[in-house]
């Protein structure tokens, strides 16, 4: 099955997205000072809750300063909604309040992933997260969803250990039986040790119980409806949470959506084709330019890459610190560029090394990518990532949907598709998926915007369709153009609708296009 590399693929986060704009030349200005800003002391919201439930949502939640313009505090969850006397799991929030004066709400965000930090997207990147109308209006809402970051998280490997897991190249002919044996029994390792030093959270990091915390976190600060910007995987945690709490649907903007009904192998295959064309959208830039590494028509460029690959795959490149950029890590960089058309020069530059045997700038993508900085991994982002995706995808594709699959990904995405296949980590995950595809209708929940990106890789554009048809109330808006998500990316149309929905509740047309 097409998972090992496939499914990482997903990832949306912050480190991914603002790196990207930091690549071009571009850089996220600090928070500012807002001490004198007001904060809210709310109420908890309990109307509805259920008993046993109760000492959840009435927690008080204390806030510190941390950090200039910003609050934190943690939220205490049950371990398992089901059974709320089970255990607890402790969730990380931190609070930008709004500039201009008595806030609209709380206005919650989610970067993606699954697996990325809210907390440091708000802290780090809060400008590139939402814009300066939303800051003024709302308190900005960041949370590390249970397993990721500063929540109770997912602990593998330390760091020589995730250098090996991500980055070892397995001895033997790609796909032999040497090759493959050696990928399980690094598969195996992880999962064990996923198992072994996560304290017993794994079975419980999925998106149903993220999305019932995402209610808890709603009622503690005090609002009535949840109010809520997703990006990618976002989209699917938001959509969750409509599913489950239609009556408590606010304001929800859902950008770069994942269709709910689609299964692991779908999300596979279709991501392979989208990194493929939005690489030939990359080629019809670079060729014709004099600091392109490639020339001739788009097809000859993608020939040269495709060579440029295998010659990788057979005979990897030393990078300074003792890493073998391989095929795999290359694609892991090349992909990383493709989240943001600014980030098309760096792929360049990178590209161009790599045809003269230097790694560096390669690695420096693919280390972007996994948030890995001077050796150290600074988050648990990849852990998290795949403890998600093992939990919320049941697979039991059967073996003529996954030949279908490869048939399709050789046919339409001929440059990756040598390095896309590999072996799932979730055949050897330690529990076995309780996560259900199916469309989601939220049937009586308030309007909810869908934005989807007609280039967009990583989140097909359909994806967006289908789940603005699926929801009872989805308002689908286009963006016209390449890269990941649409809003906050400097489309004026796509910034107005969305600010004019969370600023004063205007629902833009259905099918709005920007271009």
């Amino acid at each position: 099955m097409t998972a090992r590399l496939a499914r990482r693929l997903l990832a949306l986060g912050a480190v991914t997205t603002a790196t990207a704009v930091a690549l071009a030349g571009c850089f996220l200005l600090p928070a500012p000072d807002r001490s004198d800003a007001p904060h809210r002391s709310p109420t908890p919201i309990t109307d509805g809750i259920a008993e046993d439930l109760l000492p959840f949502y009435q927690q008080t939640l204390e806030w510190a300063a941390c950090g200039d313009g910003f609050d934190c505090t943690t939220v205490t969850a049950p371990l398992d909604w089901s059974d709320p006397e089970a255990g607890t799991l402790d969730l990380a929030v931190i609070r930008h309040a709004a500039t201009g004066g008595e806030p609209l709400g709380s206005l919650l965000t989610n970067p993606g992933g699954p697996g990325a930090s809210g907390v440091a997207l708000v802290r780090d990147s809060l400008g590139f997260a939402v814009g300066q109308a939303l800051q003024e209006s709302y308190d900005i809402i960041g949370f590390d969803p249970r397993g990721v970051g500063d929540s109770s998280a997912v602990a593998c490997l330390d760091d020589a250990g995730m250098d090996s897991f991500v980055f070892d190249i397995p001895p033997g002919q790609r796909r032999s039986a040497e090759w493959d044996a050696r990928v399980v029994e690094q598969q195996e390792a992880f999962a064990a040790a996923c198992e072994q030093n996560s304290n017993g959270i794994l079975p419980f990091i999925d998106t149903e119980s993220a999305a019932q915390d995402m209610d808890l976190l709603r009622a503690v600060l005090g609002d009535e409806k949840l109010n809520y910007l997703g990006y990618s995987y976002g989209t699917f945690l938001g959509a969750t949470y409509a599913k489950h709490y239609p009556d408590r649907v606010g304001r929800l903007v859902l950008d770069g959506a994942i269709d709910p009904s689609l299964s692991g192998l779908d999300v596979s295959t279709q991501q392979a084709i989208g990194f493929e064309n939005a690489l030939r959208a990359y080629m019809a830039s670079c060729v014709g330019q004099s600091e392109c590494p490639f020339s001739g028509s788009v097809d000859e460029a993608m020939g040269d890459l495709a060579i440029l690959l295998a010659s990788v795959d057979r005979d990897p490149i030393r990078n300074a610190d003792g890493r073998m950029l391989g095929a795999d890590s290359l694609v892991t960089a090349i992909v990383t560029a493709l989240y943001s058309e600014d980030s098309w020069p760096f792929l360049t530059q990178a590209l161009t090394d790599v045809l003269q045997g230097d790694a560096r700038n390669a690695f420096l993508l693919a280390d972007f990518y996994y948030n890995r900085q001077d050796g150290e991994y600074l988050d648990n982002s990849t852990e998290a990532f795949l403890t998600y995706n093992c939990m919320d995808y049941p697979g039991g594709e059967t073996d003529a949907e996954e030949a279908a699959s490869a048939a399709a990904i050789a046919e339409q995405a001929p440059t990756v598709a040598p390095y896309w296949e590999g072996v799932d980590l979730c055949e050897v995950w330690p529990y076995a998926p309780t996560g259900v595809r199916e469309p989601i209708s939220a049937a009586g929940a308030e309007p909810i915007l869908v934005i989807g990106t007609t280039g967009d890789p990583a989140t097909p554009y359909d994806w967006s369709v289908a789940l603005a048809e699926q929801l009872d109330s989805g308002v689908l808006i286009t963006r016209v153009g390449e890269g990941h998500t649409g809003y906050n990316k400097g489309n004026a149309c796509v910034d107005a609708a969305v600010e004019a929905y969370f600023l004063s509740g205007t629902v833009p047309e259905d099918g709005l296009v920007c271009q």
